[in-house]
């Protein structure tokens, strides 16, 4: 499916896992987790961190195993970030590229991306990338509203690297909540409990596509939902249940 680029094994679960390159960059990579299996589809997964460098993919390795271990092939894509090299329109660039990245038309291919990544799923979908369904895990999924916020320091700002009323094209190029409806179904899992992310950001995308799956868990924060043993990725397992032959 993709030349390797380095091979390791996930020996807790034994699976098998890979890293890719798809561009020239350090952080042009994504991580494939195969499944013992054939796979019953593809989850493109995004993380979080409000796009900053700081972060990185290894946040969404726990999901990652799992899914493979329920039968997904896990792409575990990472992309340029504000501080290494991305912002508008790089970050978007990779993850449009890293997606495209992957050979062959299998689906269901779902994109997965929590917070920020959760807002990449999202814009993911409005692009030619094959994606068939996308779910949020506390999206940043309207970009004019994070900025409203202030959330985390004004990390959209950071991210498209101007003010809304500075170049409004490229904030509602960039904002799911501006490009709905996306044409696809969607999942919106949100903690009522979350400071990070509002889950208000989610409600209100909800209302804007009839497409749009909300699931709101009291109690439930931010960080829950890298958790494969949580009350909120047991909702998402269960959407993608339902996507199985």
């Amino acid at each position: 499916m993709l030349s390797r680029t380095n091979r390791r094994t996930a020996s807790k679960l034994g699976r098998h896992v890979s890293v890719h390159s798809y561009g020239g960059h350090p952080s042009q990579v994504g991580e494939l987790f195969e499944p013992d299996v054939r796979p019953v589809g593809v989850a493109v997964v995004l993380h979080g961190g409000f796009w900053r460098a700081r972060y990185d993919r290894h946040l969404m390795d726990d999901v990652c195993r799992d899914l493979a271990a329920n039968g997904w092939l896990a792409w575990n894509l990472e992309y340029r970030r504000v501080g290494d090299g991305g912002g508008w329109p790089e970050t978007f660039d990779d993850v449009e590229a890293g997606i495209a990245h992957l050979s062959g038309d299998q689906v269901p291919r779902v994109a997965i991306g929590h917070s920020a990544g959760g807002h990449l799923a999202f814009w993911a979908a409005t692009r030619a990338t094959g994606v068939t369904h996308v779910v949020s895990q506390a999206g940043v999924v309207d970009l004019h509203e994070a900025d409203r916020l202030g959330l985390s320091r004004n990390a959209a700002r950071e991210l498209l690297g101007c003010a809304p009323d500075e170049d409004p094209e490229r904030w509602r190029a960039a904002s799911p909540a501006a490009l709905a409806p996306l044409g696809v179904p969607q999942l919106l899992v949100h903690g009522e409990a979350d400071d990070t992310v509002p889950a208000a950001l989610s409600s209100v995308y909800a209302e804007k596509d009839a497409a749009a799956e909300l699931r709101l868990l009291p109690g439930v924060g931010h960080y829950e939902h890298l958790d494969p043993r949580s009350t909120a990725w047991a909702v998402v397992r269960e959407f993608l249940e339902g996507l199985s032959p």
